[in-house]
């Protein structure tokens, strides 16, 4: 017996639904009225259905066929094929299925890319298996790029060019280059970061990061110049020293390193490695300020390489003298992040954030895991950093290279768990450096990277020293937007979700109200405004499948919003104009001030005190308004949404900060 019946557009055919879990669709043209025809017939049990078919209803094409389910799924066949096209899970039944389908062009997205498969799948797994390799990946790029400045990307013309093709943060790397150098890079930032307006004024910022060199061993300088090569061949006896009278006279007789309590902490039978782990030596004897030590794996040795002693426990300071210095610098340029080098424990954090005082409180400290002690203290070091770079490079000498890749997701998960920021970095696309294509186990590493959930990668060699570097920003923009349409964010949502505990204050709470909204009205964007980044921050740590425009007229904030995933900085600088608004008022008080004033001078006080909270809040809420159409309007402009989308817009109920608990959806015209 028939459970719904539904007439097609054209009123040519008939479809109905019945409890033997089929649908039947009749040709009912007068010419064969007399010929009762089942003409197609949907075989709803060969899909495993559980439950009887309910309602159906034609697209207005008269192409498709939605159908609902007991099992509170919505399917969508296919007429010509007689096979499902599309489902509904049942978290997402409360959309209208037909208004959703009135417009093809609109909702083209649904069927023409990568969404298809998360929209239509019930779990990760099930999502994966509908991944289509000729589908167009996602608009939008949730993971930022980190790209480090050097000789190949000082100038504004490749900055520019850098910026356009998608870097978010600079990168300076104070291991190498003067002030006056790093000087230049960032005034040449800025200025690209200006080129960069769009057509409503609006540009959009670049975070700097000053990368200190921090507390590492590197050898001297070599006696036949800086820009020589010793070559050392396996076998080959190497004389090790902490005498300072080689600083600069390394040879393979005398080969100084600036760590002087190297001979006390190492002993016979270690290995040294030089230059990232190119080259390792093994210790065959201790001496009072050398190690004699013997070539186990050779190469061309240069000057001012690291050193890396594995499984060693090193008592090097926090923070060196040239940090201290290196650290007023970033203060005094009102820098956005500090990426910490080799901190071993929480106190480095502790020291650096002293050091930057009150007038650097608010820069940002990334604290760079890159050794057997940080990853045996991350939970501390965790618990006091603003975030965590995992820094591969030179992990990958300090511990075995196939335990990389488990330190990286261990950080990275406990980094999403926590809410903080993580950046995965170090060769991601090394052989980019020379040539123009990388190879398919980089791609790979950058997709994995994404995959792990990290909010941002990095590009070290690659941009500051390679010939290609706005080829290596587009290639890893590329290989984020595939890698994010591959993940399942729904599952991750509630995943992340759990953690949380409650009770929850009430921005925590609005942000993952705000990210359950995006997900079950299918919204494009999520437009929030914020003063410190925080309500932006907290709805990112929810990983949404919208982009989240962060609103804000504080351009430290904007350009730290790069550091957190799916988070698109917009800095509005200008100021709304609600001067229609105040002389109204004005008038309006007016007329008041005789008549109260005559009767009772208390009520005209408390009347006029209500008149201008009246019209304060009236022109804030004009200019909430207005912040929330520019956001619109540049995510129009940057393809993140279209005309009829659905928009979540987080605010505070009244002007001020901290009062951010205000949710509405909107749609984009």
């Amino acid at each position: 017996s028939p459970t719904g019946m539904e007439l097609s557009p054209d009123g040519s055919y008939l479809a109905s639904n019945s409890m033997d879990s089929t649908i039947r669709i009749w040709d009912i043209r007068p010419y064969i009225q007399t010929q009762e025809r089942c003409i197609k017939l949907l075989q709803g049990h060969q899909h495993n259905f559980e439950k009887n078919l309910l309602r159906c209803s034609w697209s207005p094409d008269g192409k498709r066929i939605s159908c609902g389910s007991a099992d509170k799924n919505v399917y969508i066949w296919d007429v010509a094929t007689r096979k499902i096209l599309y489902r509904l899970p049942g978290h997402l039944g409360s959309m209208s299925l037909q208004d959703r389908m009135k417009h093809d062009e609109k909702n083209k997205a649904l069927y023409q890319n990568q969404s298809f498969a998360e929209n239509s799948a019930a779990n990760g797994l099930e999502q994966r298996t509908l991944l289509d390799v000729d589908s167009e990946p996602w608009n939008t790029r949730h993971t930022s790029i980190i790209c480090t400045l050097g000789p190949s990307s000082q100038s504004v013309e490749i900055l520019t060019k850098m910026h356009a093709t998608g870097m978010n943060i600079a990168r300076l790397n104070f291991s190498h280059g003067s002030y006056e150098y790093h000087q230049q890079s960032i005034d040449n930032v800025r200025k690209a970061e200006q080129l960069t307006v769009d057509n409503g004024g609006i540009f959009r910022p670049i975070g700097i990061a000053l990368d200190t060199k921090g507390p590492e061993i590197r050898t001297g300088v070599l006696q036949a110049g800086v820009n020589s090569e010793l070559d050392l061949k396996n076998g080959t006896p190497v004389r090790i020293t902490t005498d300072e009278a080689y600083i600069d006279k390394c040879t393979v007789e005398n080969l100084y390193v600036d760590y002087k309590n190297i001979v006390n902490v190492i002993k016979k039978g270690n290995k040294v490695f030089i230059d990232d782990g190119l080259i390792s030596v093994v210790v065959k004897e201790v001496g009072a300020n050398y190690l004699l030590t013997e070539v186990e794996n050779g190469g061309l040795l240069g000057s001012r390489k690291g050193v890396n002693l594995p499984g060693v426990p090193i008592d090097l300071p926090a923070v060196s003298l040239k940090d201290q210095h290196d650290l007023e610098f970033a203060v005094k340029n009102k820098l956005d992040m500090v990426f910490a080098s080799f901190i071993r424990d929480a106190n480095g954090v502790k020291v650096i954030r002293e050091l930057l005082g009150k007038e650097g409180k608010d820069i940002k400290i990334i604290a760079k895991i890159e050794n057997h002690q940080g990853i045996q203290n991350f939970d501390s070091i965790l618990e006091v950093a603003d975030g965590i770079m995992v820094a591969r490079g030179d992990m990958g000498i300090e511990i075995p290279a196939q335990k990389v890749f488990v330190a990286q997701k261990m950080m990275i998960a406990k980094c999403n768990q926590a809410g903080k920021p993580v950046i995965c970095a170090t060769q991601m696309l090394e052989s980019m450096t020379k040539n123009p294509r990388p190879t398919r186990a980089e791609v790979s590493d950058v997709a994995n990277a994404v995959l792990d959930n990290a909010d941002c990668v990095m590009l070290s060699g690659e941009t500051a020293k390679g010939k290609y570097p706005v080829e290596c920003i587009r290639l890893m923009h590329e290989i984020a937007r595939e890698a994010e349409a591959c993940l399942f964010h729904r599952e991750l949502f509630e995943n992340l979700r759990y953690f949380t505990k409650p009770p929850l204050d009430q921005i925590q709470s609005t942000a993952i109200a705000a990210v359950e909204a995006a997900f079950r009205s299918f919204a494009s964007i999520i437009v929030v405004l914020t003063h410190s980044g925080k309500s932006a921050h907290l709805i990112s740590q929810y990983r949404p499948r919208a982009v989240i425009m962060a609103v804000t007229r504080n351009l430290s904030t904007a350009r730290q919003m790069h550091l957190y995933r799916a988070c698109f900085p917009v800095f509005v600088k200008h100021q709304t104009d609600t001067s229609a608004v105040g002389k109204v008022a004005d008038q309006t008080g007016d007329l008041h001030i005789g008549a109260a004033d005559a009767v009772d001078p208390h009520s005209f006080h408390q009347q006029r005190m209500m008149t201008q909270e009246a019209t304060a809040m009236t022109e804030w809420l004009i200019d909430v308004d207005s912040r929330v159409s520019d956001a619109i309007r540049i995510a129009k402009d940057r393809g993140f949404c279209k005309s009829g989308d659905a928009v979540i817009v987080v605010t505070g109920w009244r002007a001020g900060y901290g009062t951010t608990n205000t949710l509405r959806i909107i749609y984009a015209d």
